[in-house]
């Protein structure tokens, strides 16, 4: 879709930022130590069971707009 993604059920504010991970065959996947630090955390959480449901999130979300 010309670089965007779209999202049927939710509507971003314009600028906001997201974090879309994606697995394209052969296509490399670089980030930076500091955000793969990030990333291995949220990996780490997740494994303890320490996660949050879809709609907690999406809740979250709405409070911060």
């Amino acid at each position: 879709m010309g670089g965007k993604v779209v999202f049927d059920d939710f509507i971003f504010v314009e600028g906001a930022t997201v974090t879309v991970l994606a697995r394209g065959d052969n296509e490399p996947f670089e980030v930076s130590p500091e955000m793969e630090a990030v990333l291995l955390e949220a990996i780490g959480e997740a494994n303890r069971g320490e996660t949050a449901g879809g709609d907690e999130v999406l809740a979250e979300l709405r409070r911060r707009r």
